[in-house]
Order: C-alpha cells, then sequence, then structure tokens
C-alpha cells in the first residue's frame, strides 16, 4: 500500500522530469500567477482603464514556461 500511494506522488512528477518537491514548486508557483492573472482580469472587468493586457500577457508567459519546459 505504502509503495501506491509512493507513486501516486511521484510518477507525475517523473514523467516531467521533476521530483515531488521540484513539481510542488512549479505548479504551487503557476497556481500564484493563475490567480493574480484571473485578479487582474476581474478588477479590468470593474475597470476597464486597469490591467488592459496584463492578465494575457501573465497567460501567455505561463504559456510559454509549459510549451518550452
Amino acid at each position: 500500500m505504502i509503495t501506491t500511494l509512493s507513486r501516486a506522488f511521484t510518477q507525475h512528477p517523473a514523467s516531467v522530469d521533476e521530483t515531488y518537491f521540484e513539481h510542488l514548486l512549479f505548479a504551487s508557483r503557476f497556481a500564484a500567477r493563475l490567480f493574480a492573472a484571473g485578479g487582474a482580469a476581474l478588477i479590468h472587468a470593474i475597470l476597464p482603464f486597469m490591467f488592459e493586457k496584463t492578465a494575457s500577457n501573465l497567460i501567455r508567459a505561463m504559456h510559454n514556461d509549459i510549451v518550452n519546459r
């Protein structure tokens, strides 16, 4: 059972050449950037003169990070 549980935490990170903790750091950073992009988009929805390109720039940068991994 411990082997199955261990595999559940390591199989995907290994498939992208990362350790569990490297993947944890990358995914956490990615989530924070998504949260920031969402916040910028929400503020832009209310105040259209603010953050006009922030969300799209962040998403574009995140896409490049994923493609160039």
